[in-house]
């Protein structure tokens, strides 16, 4: 599963600020999987103000090492349909390179190559990383945590 959170280039200036003041002292980044119920509540709130656009790939029906590349390239599809120009990723280095190929395949497939930009970046250098990762543990973790989320997904999109 990939979830990708879209928000318009003329508000991210202000919606990284908003994401960095939750950012407690000490920490270098907000991540969902360690933060308590109360202030997932009040990062939720932050995000919900932002008004991400929101989409979850779901690739289970493929094998477990096709699956990121699968939802990768849906991802660019999309993308390139919506003249989208940048997409940053969240940098883990085991998954990287991989990234890196499927990308450079997916933006020539799709016509895209000279629009879309894509960039790996650590979440404490891209706050809105923090958006798609909290969303992600939301729905994942189900519940009243998918039920608060879920007005902000406009679609799940199974490739």
């Amino acid at each position: 599963m990939v979830t990708a959170a879209a928000l318009f280039s003329g508000d991210l200036a202000s919606a990284r600020r908003a994401m960095r003041s939750l950012v407690l002292p000490g920490q270098r980044r907000l991540h969902f999987t360690h933060e308590s119920d109360g202030r997932r509540k009040r990062i939720l709130d932050a995000i919900t103000e932002l008004g991400p656009t929101v989409t979850i790939y779901d690739a289970s029906a493929h094998h477990r090492r096709r699956q990121r590349e699968a939802c990768l390239d849906a991802l660019v599809e999309n993308l390139a349909s919506s003249g989208t120009r940048m997409l940053v990723l969240e940098s883990d280095e085991s998954i990287v390179e991989l990234d890196r190929k499927t990308l450079y395949r997916s933006v020539r497939r799709h016509g895209c190559h000279e629009i879309l930009e894509y960039r790996h970046l650590r979440a404490f250098e891209e706050p809105l990383l923090a958006v798609p990762d909290a969303l992600a543990w939301c729905w994942q973790r189900g519940g009243h945590w998918k039920t608060r989320v879920r007005e902000m997904v406009e679609e799940i999109r199974t490739v």
